[in-house]
């Protein structure tokens, strides 16, 4: 396996955190750009690996902080907008997307691994989220034109550990009071572990038979939303009653909570669930010939449980 100097956005992030030690450990030099380095020192504890102080969103600098580097991955996204300019969908989905490319190109960085999202689509998306996703995705291959090569990852929902999906249903199902009120309880999705995405994506960095093309990842099985919030309790030794609620009130329940702190639930994110997040081909096994790693199998290993002893 070839030696490469990658960028990496979004490596703070919890994919990152995950990402980072494995392509270390296969001998990449990293660079992770990030505007408060002091608040990721936790990364140091990788020997070489480059922490610098870059506002991604900054395209001359980002061009500056790519150079010497032979490739770049974009783990940059976001669940919701906050109302702040720079946390906004296009911003971050379709914005940087381009200005990556853009300075990739000019920095000689010609190899671009983009984390986006299953369901993505620029035209039918069921939300901004997904529509932004998809825009992002065509905003790289405009602005990279014949001079990067590029592979789109499109994940189905990632859990595993420091996941901020199976984790804070397990804390709000603490705070619940006996019943725990579940909106889009049959919303289907397709966990993928964040280790195997992990696994794909160091994989295409050596592969260029995944230049040019776009795989969804998925785990092996699909479940509702409701089924997975159960286990999740049921892992956790927590005994709640959770209740589906009907659309009506999903709706209504996503309408009032979009306007509480960190958004817990908001309406695009009803109307991210109006769709399948699953993959028609799980590139995993059909591309990556890998074995997804399952919610039943993984959640006991990292998920807390109530009544046992803290380490």
């Amino acid at each position: 396996m070839k030696s490469l100097c990658i960028g990496v956005l979004g490596g703070s992030g919890f994919v990152g955190h995950h990402l980072l030690p494995h392509l270390h450990d296969q001998g990449h030099h990293l660079r992770v750009f990030t505007r408060w380095p002091e608040r990721h020192r936790d990364l140091r504890v990788l020997p070489g690996l480059e922490l610098r102080a870059v506002d991604v969103h900054d395209e001359a600098a980002l061009t500056e902080a790519l150079r010497g580097c032979q490739a770049a991955v974009n783990l940059v996204g976001i669940l919701n907008e906050t109302g702040h300019t720079h946390r906004t969908f296009r911003h971050v989905h379709v914005d940087l997307p381009a200005k990556l490319a853009r300075a990739s190109r000019r920095a000689g960085a010609t190899r671009i691994i983009h984390l986006s999202a299953a369901g993505a689509d620029p035209n039918h998306g069921a939300s901004m989220y997904l529509r932004t996703k998809g825009e992002g995705e065509q905003q790289l291959h405009i602005n990279g034109g014949d001079r990067l090569d590029i592979t789109i990852l499109r994940p189905s929902v990632i859990f595993g550990p420091g996941d901020l999906f199976l984790n804070r249903f397990a804390q709000l199902l603490k705070w619940a009071p006996g019943i725990f009120p579940l909106p889009c309880p049959w919303a289907r999705m397709q966990p993928v572990f964040v280790g195997d995405v992990v696994l794909a994506l160091a994989a295409c960095l050596d592969r260029p038979d995944t230049i040019g093309q776009r795989y969804c990842l998925g785990g092996p099985h699909v479940h509702t939303l409701i089924e997975l919030v159960r286990q999740t309790a049921e892992t956790a030794r927590i005994r709640r009653v959770v209740v589906p609620l009907p659309d009506m009130i999903s709706r209504l329940q996503a309408a009032i909570m979009a306007y509480l702190p960190g958004k817990p639930f908001s309406m695009d994110n009803y109307h991210s669930t109006q769709i399948d997040n699953v993959c028609p081909t799980n590139a995993l096994t059909t591309v990556f010939a890998l074995a997804p790693r399952s919610v039943a199998a993984m959640l006991p290993t990292y998920l807390p449980m109530r009544g046992s002893p803290r380490p």
